[in-house]
């Protein structure tokens, strides 16, 4: 039996809509336009959703952070599956490790840093990202 991570399972599985079923391995690993050293696969997206959500797949790849920026309409909700390193939310820093959820509202500034290893978070936004 082949092991798998947790990243992998997400980025390798099924994304199960009514009526229709994407699988995850067939979308695209893409770099992060404003933040080297990171990837993004979108698991879902606006066009799916009608603009309601979307969730993404990130990899922060170890020395890369995704710097300080904030959203100005989406809340953002991340869960951490795989890695540990600091996250800052609002100017207070947290240990983002597997099974750490941070809720990121709108305007407001973070910072997810990969000092040590790689960092994979599920990341969901409502509404979605366009």
């Amino acid at each position: 039996m082949i092991q798998n991570t947790i990243p992998e399972l997400f980025s390798d599985g099924k994304v199960v809509f009514p009526g229709k079923t994407i699988d995850a391995a067939m979308l695209p690993w893409y770099e992060h336009p404003a933040f080297k050293g990171v990837l993004l696969k979108d698991l879902v997206t606006a066009v799916d959703t009608n603009g309601a959500f979307s969730c993404h797949v990130v990899k922060i790849s170890k020395g890369f952070e995704v710097g300080e920026h904030n959203h100005n309409a989406e809340w953002e909700f991340n869960e951490a599956v795989e890695g540990c390193g600091p996250l800052i939310l609002d100017g207070v820093t947290h240990s983002c490790r597997p099974g750490f959820t941070c809720v990121t509202p709108p305007g407001v500034p973070h910072i997810v840093s990969a000092p040590y290893e790689d960092i994979c978070l599920l990341a969901k936004f409502v509404p979605a990202l366009k």
